[in-house]
C-alpha cells in the first residue's frame, strides 16, 4: 500500500513539474513575441536605450576581460601541455584561436554577462513590479513592453556580440602571451597558426551565437522580472532562476547553432 500510495505522489509530483514547465515555457513565448513587436519602437525611450547599452556592454568590459585572459591562458596552456611534444607549435596556435573564435569565446562571454547583467535586469524589473510601478506606467498609458523591455532587449542584441568580438581579441592576446612566456613562441608563428585555421564564417557563427544570447540574457531577465511575485523573495527567486535559464538556454543553443550551422553542407 506504501508503495502504491510513493508512485501515485511521485506521479503527481512529475505532472505538476511538466504541467509548470510547458505553461512556463507558452507563457515566455507570448511574453518574447509581444516584447519582439515593440522592438522597432525601442526609439520611444532612446535615453534609457543607450544607458542600457552602457550598463551591458561598458560596464561590463574589466569582468569580460579578465575572464578572456585567463580564458587564453588555459587554453594555449593545455594545448601545448598535451600536443606540444607531438605537434609544431604554430598548430597550437591555431587550435586556441579556432576554439575561442568559434566556441569558447561567444558561450563564456555570454555566461559572464548573463551572470552580471541578466541577474541586474530581473532583479531591477522584479522591483518596478513588487513596488507597483509598473502599474503606475500603465496607467498613464505607457507599455512596459516598448518602454522597459524593448531597449534592454535591442541594447542586448548589439553590445553582447560586441562584447564577443573584445573577449575573442583579448583572449587570443592572452594566449599569445602565455605561449610567449612559457615557451617562447615568436609573434609570428602563433598568429600565423591563428590565421591557419581561420575562416570568416567561423568567426559570423561565432557573432551569430553572441547575437542570439544577447537576446537569451535580456529577454529572460526581464519575463523573470516582470512575472516576480511575493516581494522581496519573489525578486531573489526571479533573479535565481533568471541567472539559471539564461545559462542553460545558452549552452543549449550554442550547440544548437554549432550544429546547424557548422555541420550543415550548405555552409
Amino acid at each position: 500500500m506504501g508503495l502504491f500510495l510513493f508512485v501515485d505522489k511521485l506521479i503527481i509530483r512529475i505532472g505538476r513539474y511538466i504541467h509548470n514547465g510547458v505553461s512556463s515555457f507558452i507563457r515566455f513565448i507570448i511574453f518574447f513575441f509581444t516584447t519582439i513587436r515593440q522592438l522597432p519602437y525601442f526609439y520611444k525611450n532612446f535615453h534609457f536605450f543607450v544607458e542600457q547599452m552602457h550598463v551591458i556592454g561598458t560596464e561590463s568590459l574589466v569582468l569580460v576581460s579578465i575572464t578572456s585572459i585567463f580564458t587564453g591562458g588555459v587554453g594555449a596552456l593545455t594545448f601545448l601541455t598535451q600536443f606540444g611534444d607531438y605537434i609544431p607549435l604554430r598548430y597550437v596556435g591555431a587550435a586556441v584561436g579556432s576554439s575561442v573564435i568559434v566556441a569558447i569565446g561567444p558561450v563564456l562571454t555570454g555566461l559572464v554577462v548573463a551572470g552580471r547583467v541578466g541577474a541586474a535586469i530581473s532583479s531591477e524589473v522584479g522591483t518596478m513590479v513588487v513596488t507597483e510601478q509598473v502599474d503606475a506606467m500603465r496607467c498613464l498609458n505607457l507599455s512596459p513592453f516598448r518602454f522597459l523591455f524593448a531597449p534592454r532587449i535591442a541594447a542586448g542584441m548589439i553590445m553582447v556580440p560586441v562584447l564577443n568580438i573584445f573577449s575573442t581579441c583579448i583572449a587570443v592576446l592572452g594566449a599569445y602571451v602565455i605561449l610567449y612566456l612559457v615557451a617562447g613562441m615568436a609573434s609570428n608563428t602563433f598568429f600565423s597558426g591563428v590565421r591557419l585555421f581561420y575562416t570568416d564564417w567561423g568567426l559570423a557563427v561565432g557573432i551569430i551565437k553572441s547575437f542570439v544570447f544577447g537576446i537569451i540574457i535580456t529577454s529572460v531577465g526581464c519575463y523573470y522580472g516582470y512575472f516576480c511575485t511575493h516581494g522581496a523573495e519573489g525578486v531573489g527567486k526571479a533573479t535565481r532562476a533568471s541567472v539559471v535559464t539564461s545559462d542553460i538556454s545558452i549552452l543549449i543553443s550554442g550547440y544548437l547553432i554549432d550544429y546547424f550551422l557548422l555541420n550543415n553542407p550548405m555552409f
